[in-house]
């Protein structure tokens, strides 16, 4: 299956939104969760200082010892940043509060939009053959946000079914958009998935109408429900699909992990 976007490797996409509470993280680690039950080996990068994506999969601040920010300056090999999670063929690049730094301290670096571009192309990457990587994205557009999107090939942009949902969208795509002029002319957007609906609740429903009108076949078919189960498996440091494979939420981030692969396929064809 080849891929015209990269001619070898894995797809690369940053799941971003510059919101807080959007679902952003949750997205990431259960759509990981799910296409690794689709057969798929995936990487997930916490690129978020708050490290919620390290947590929500099992990994103690304590194990961080090696995490993003050391992968970013190369004072790490590869080798040693990546955690997994299982042997199903789930890892993660764990992020620390280092992080909250990077902006100040990597503006005099003259690659500094590119390290993350050049640190998941290094050839060691190959050894692992990883089919997808999913960055999980701070909650701002600053320059790890940057760095994201300059290394991935799309954004997948979760879209909180709630009142003002698609304010501040139009940044994100214009940060998109720029990215694409000045560093990587191959970013595409993934697509919009509407996160934390209320199918009985008109707003939820008017958001999605809104969405959909707006934004157009970029929206996921799939909604991700507003789900009690979803919402307690961080604290038991699993994703949704584990803690309750028969919630509503899992079968969401099934069901939109689905929906990417098939994209893909079209894609490939």
């Amino acid at each position: 299956m080849s891929d015209p976007i990269r001619g070898s490797g894995p797809k690369i996409i940053s799941v971003a939104n510059q919101k807080g509470g959007v679902g952003k993280t949750t997205t990431a680690i259960n759509l990981a969760a799910a296409l690794v039950e689709e057969g798929v080996r995936v990487l997930v990068v916490d690129l978020d200082p708050q490290g919620n994506a390290s947590t929500g999969l099992g990994v103690e601040t304590a194990e961080r010892q090696f995490n993003t920010y050391d992968l970013l300056l190369g004072e790490a090999d590869l080798k040693d940043v990546i955690q997994f999670i299982d042997d199903e063929g789930m890892a993660i690049i764990p992020a620390t509060v280092d992080l909250s730094s990077a902006d100040i301290e990597l503006m005099s670096n003259e690659k500094r939009s590119f390290l993350l571009y050049d640190a998941l192309r290094q050839p060691a990457m190959d050894e692992f053959d990883w089919d997808y990587v999913l960055i999980d994205c701070p909650p701002s557009l600053n320059l790890l946000t940057v760095n994201a999107m300059v290394a991935s090939d799309s954004v997948l942009i979760p879209l909180q079914s709630e009142f003002f949902a698609l304010e501040g969208l139009s940044q994100l795509m214009l940060t998109v958009r720029e990215v694409r002029q000045t560093a990587n002319p191959k970013l595409r957007i993934e697509g919009v998935v509407l996160t934390m609906f209320d199918k009985r609740n008109n707003l939820s429903q008017q958001v999605e109408e809104d969405a959909r009108a707006n934004l157009g076949e970029i929206v996921f078919n799939t909604k991700i429900p507003r789900n009690v189960r979803v919402s307690e498996a961080p604290s038991f440091a699993q994703p949704v699909l584990q803690y309750d494979p028969l919630s509503k939420g899992a079968e969401a981030y099934r069901a939109l992990a689905r929906e990417v692969l098939d994209k893909h396929l079209g894609i490939d064809a």
